[in-house]
């Protein structure tokens, strides 16, 4: 899979293609859906399938100081876009004059001009253009004019909820991981670098890899989570953790009450295994919540509550399996 940053990086022999547009965070399960109709129109026409994405998040741009929680990164949502078959993955940097393209300048300038599209798949509520003017009836009638063709999608939904990066983003606030994993289609997953906590896990016999998410990063609610760690790369032997392999972990997500902490971190125990691990870039993905944050009374009911998370990740990741 090819990689764009800007339009800029567009070779000038570029022919025609088949184009999907959206922030794509998440990469859920309606995503998909779209990702593999342009695929699909794509290898039928014989010509490559491109996903155009946007960064930063076009909210931020729009509205400072208001971008949602992610719950992927770039990085992550090209991975997922190359599973999914897409030839070139580009990115867009969302700028105050890009904001400002009419939906026409856009469609023209960046569609015709620079892609070459031969046909458009988008989500049936899609918006382009300054203030979102365009949807997907006026990319038809642009399309029309300029000899490309629009296919609107319906959204997927389940059970009355139509699943959308919004609706995870209040899943995953909620620590509802199930839930987040049906619209998902795979547990939520949030990565970050190891870095040095206050040590007290392992003085607790429970050492834990304190992860450092990215900015905006989608973080469940506090508690306590059955979780698959990995460390990110392949093949690297780190004690007795392989960075690509997958193990079963407990992880806290709160302010260690108990200690009366005040910074909010993500820890993670992986069960079975022992590894120096700072550093390294890990991820973390979220199956089920265990329990609230709570303060207890005493070290010791802790360690035993901290004993029953473990006995209990583990037997909800074995039952689990392969998900993930």
């Amino acid at each position: 899979m090819l990689r764009w940053r800007g339009l800029d990086e567009v070779p000038a022999d570029w022919g025609r293609c088949v184009l999907t547009i959206g922030v794509f965070d998440g990469v859920h399960r309606g995503h998909a859906q779209l990702i593999s109709r342009a695929v699909a129109a794509a290898r039928q026409r014989g010509i490559p399938s491109v996903l155009m994405t946007f960064d930063p998040h076009p909210m931020e741009v729009v509205r400072p100081g208001s971008h949602p929680a992610q719950l992927t990164t770039l990085a992550r949502r090209a991975e997922l876009a190359e599973e999914l078959g897409i030839d070139v993955f580009c990115v867009m940097p969302f700028t105050a004059e890009f904001m400002k393209l009419t939906p026409e300048r856009y469609a023209h300038e960046v569609l015709v001009e620079r892609l070459h599209v031969a046909e458009v798949v988008v989500g049936e509520n899609f918006t382009f253009g300054k203030k979102a003017a365009g949807n997907v009836d006026l990319l038809r009638q642009i399309g029309d004019r300029f000899g490309f063709a629009v296919d609107g999608v319906t959204l997927v939904a389940e059970h009355a909820v139509t699943f959308s990066s919004t609706y995870i983003r209040s899943c995953v606030d909620a620590g509802d991981m199930s839930a987040a994993t049906e619209a998902l289609g795979r547990p939520h997953r949030v990565e970050g670098v190891v870095v040095h906590g206050d040590g007290r896990g392992r003085q607790l016999g429970y050492p834990t890899a304190n992860v450092a998410p990215p900015m905006f990063a989608a973080i469940p609610a506090d508690g306590v989570y059955a979780a698959w760690f990995t460390v990110l790369g392949h093949g690297v032997d780190l004690g007795t953790v392989t960075s690509g392999e997958r193990y079963m972990a407990a992880v806290s997500v709160g302010t260690n009450p108990t200690f009366s902490g005040r910074t909010r971190t993500v820890e993670a125990f992986v069960l079975d295994r022992e590894a120096d691990l700072y550093g390294q870039h890990v991820a973390v993905d979220l199956v089920e919540r265990l329990r609230g944050m709570e303060k207890f009374d005493s070290v010791d009911d802790l360690i035993v509550a901290m004993g029953n998370d473990a006995k209990r990740a583990r037997e909800i990741l074995t039952t689990s399996g392969d998900v993930g």
